[in-house]
């Protein structure tokens, strides 16, 4: 965990998200002993919005953070919440059949909707806006994604609207797109914002937080304790909601995420009418390759571009000038536009891109499970995290029967053990690079 810490230290420096929003309060660090009934690790979004759900519903709820609320992959990512999961549909019709695959997509795109009602109900204003656009930079890969958009619709019923050659540049003005599909429900906002949104939220339930609470040791039990540098909590229940940083506590569920880097730039402020030229509906774009790109405009007039990954835990060189170098190929009127920020960080992948919802084992002697854990978001958390939290708040209220739905699906470790799994996807990332060329 010290060295993952030490490197996202350094990719977090130059985040845009943590120049434009106001970190308007700061939590204490745990000094002492606390009793609870719920403890949660990790102030990210599925952390916050458990903790927030669970005060909702009475619990006394404790929330411990290893830096500031919102610091890892929940305050930096591409800030786009879109329909589904990272996985396709086939990997969860595969485990638990074609009703249930519905009812995990229906639950998606209620996780999108839950992300305004939020946003409503608690006055977070986080930048939303409507609409996320789909695309492909061939036609053969336009095929693909219609026969995809059609499956979706005779299966799931759920109809997105076709942007052939004659119809994308509506949307999006760029050489490098063939076709792609609109969704209008999905959409894009400063996650940042959103999360500490989401953090004051829960404190005024009555949530208590800390902040720069590296938890140390869970000593598993009925009741469970958390320990840290400076204290412990007590509590009936915890949910771990580290993602890969919360390596040690629960060893049995290591093997089966992988820290993987993703990087973004964003440029100066844009003229307006340049902008439009490039994006007319301002929506949120992401292509269909393995290794994609995707991009946004922002509130105020920037280009947001995300791509690139590393499994070898290694930043790229000159960052800055290659993410500029492949915004440039889709958009090359920004060429001489200026890059005022360039950071990254981590997600948490599992083998098949599907969530990992559960529950750990009991110890001998204890008459039920009492810790629960969410991760494997596999970079695309932003909406489902909140959802994820909610489930898990239901769960430990005394209904499973949505969490448990997750919680069905099964998940092996990578192969190679810790020595050999980053090399071994280092050479399967050329690969599927090659793939996308094709």
């Amino acid at each position: 965990m010290g060295r993952l810490l030490s490197i996202d230290r350094h990719l977090a420096r130059d985040s845009y998200y943590a120049a434009t929003a106001v970190r308007d309060h700061h939590w204490p660090a745990l000094d002492g002993e606390l009793r609870c009934d719920v403890a949660v690790v990790g102030g990210g979004l599925a952390g916050l919005s458990a903790a927030l759900e669970l005060a909702e519903r009475g619990h006394q709820v404790a929330l411990l953070e290893a830096r500031q609320v919102g610091w890892g992959a929940s305050g930096r990512n591409g800030g786009q919440a879109i329909h589904g999961l990272a996985c396709d549909q086939g990997v969860i019709e595969r485990q638990l059949g074609l009703d249930a695959a519905r009812q995990v997509w229906a639950l998606s795109l209620e996780a999108v909707a839950r992300i305004r009602e939020t946003s409503r109900r608690h006055a977070i204003d986080c930048d939303w806006r409507d609409g996320y656009l789909g695309v492909a930079t061939s036609a053969r890969k336009a095929d693909a994604l219609k026969a995809w958009a059609e499956r979706m619709a005779d299966a799931y019923g759920h109809r997105f609207d076709w942007l052939g050659p004659d119809r994308l540049g509506d949307f999006i003005r760029s050489p490098r797109f063939h076709s792609g599909l609109h969704d209008p429900a999905s959409g894009h906002l400063h996650p940042l914002k959103y999360a500490l949104g989401i953090a004051r939220a829960a404190a005024l339930a009555g949530v208590r937080i800390f902040e720069h609470t590296p938890v140390t040791r869970l000593e598993r039990g009925s009741p469970a304790t958390l320990h840290s540098a400076h204290g412990r909590v007590v509590a009936d229940q915890v949910l771990l909601a580290g993602n890969v940083y919360q390596q040690g506590l629960a060893p049995e569920l290591e093997p089966r995420i992988m820290p993987v880097g993703t990087y973004i730039v964003c440029t100066a402020p844009l003229p307006q009418a340049q902008l439009d030229a490039l994006l007319p509906r301002g929506t949120a774009v992401c292509d269909s390759n393995f290794v994609l790109d995707y991009f946004r405009p922002t509130a105020d007039r920037r280009i947001l571009y995300g791509g690139r990954v590393s499994y070898s835990m290694v930043t790229p060189p000159r960052l800055a000038e290659a993410m500029h170098a492949r915004m440039v190929r889709t958009f090359p009127a920004l060429a001489p536009v200026r890059i005022a920020h360039a950071w990254g960080g981590f997600v948490d992948i599992t083998m098949n891109r599907a969530p990992d919802f559960g529950r750990l084992a009991p110890v001998a002697g204890q008459a039920g499970a009492n810790v629960y854990y969410l991760q494997g978001f596999s970079g695309h958390g932003l909406a489902l995290t909140g959802l994820a939290g909610q489930m898990v708040a239901q769960a430990i209220s005394g209904d499973a029967s949505r969490f448990d739905l997750f919680a069905r699906l099964k998940h092996r470790p990578f192969p190679g053990g810790a020595l050999l799994r980053m090399p071994s996807l280092v050479l399967a990332m050329a690969w599927y690079r090659l793939m996308d060329l094709l």
